[in-house]
């Protein structure tokens, strides 16, 4: 995991370092989300929620254009792009650092 982490109004995030991907050639990293006790790649939302659901995370259908979770021992809100191809590393940081042990995001070499 290579960039920087920014905060810009009130949000953190990682913007990735683009120079030590194209060093590689035509190699392309790409980021997944883990499941570490079962070394599962997450490859959907179905998953996905099955996963936080057993974590006491429940979903929220008030907003349709966002998949959002909430576990109501914390204040923590997990905010998700409604189709899975916009599921991005910032995404998957966001769960993982809610989620801590539980999850981590790997880079694939493609």
């Amino acid at each position: 995991m290579s960039g920087v982490w920014v905060f810009k109004n009130g949000v953190v995030r990682l913007v990735e370092n683009q120079t030590s991907e194209s060093n590689q050639g035509s190699l392309q990293k790409k980021k997944v989300l883990v499941h570490i006790p079962s070394n599962e790649v997450i490859t959907s939302y179905s998953i996905l929620e099955k996963k936080l659901a057993s974590l006491g995370w429940e979903r929220y259908y008030d907003n349709p254009d966002l998949l959002q979770f909430h576990k109501t021992s914390t204040v923590h809100l997990i905010s998700l792009p409604r189709d899975f191809v916009g599921f991005k590393s910032m995404h998957m940081f966001d769960i993982v650092v809610k989620n801590k042990n539980i999850f981590e995001v790997r880079d694939v070499v493609m």
